[in-house]
């Protein structure tokens, strides 16, 4: 039986601003890197830059909603997708 694809993607989360109720961060995986700021109070995230965005973006949107109220600025997670890039 084959083993599913999948691509370990890392978190960086820079800033947490709960006055703002945004989070800003960083994340790759694989030979890419985005740098991300989800408004959590409106549920939006902005992913940048626009080049592969979209291999990352539904992933990572669920896996901050999914941690939302763990993560903290200045520490690394991650978390597997599954497909490869």
């Amino acid at each position: 039986m084959r083993a599913k694809p999948e691509t370990i993607a890392y978190v960086v989360v820079n800033e947490y601003c709960f006055s703002k109720k945004q989070i800003k961060g960083v994340v790759h995986a694989s030979q890419f890197k985005w740098i991300f700021t989800w408004s959590f109070n409106k549920g939006l995230l902005s992913v940048k830059p626009p080049l592969g965005r979209a291999l990352i973006e539904d992933s990572l949107l669920r896996f901050l909603i999914k941690k939302d109220y763990e993560l903290e600025a200045g520490n690394e997670y991650k978390f597997t997708i599954s497909a490869k890039f």
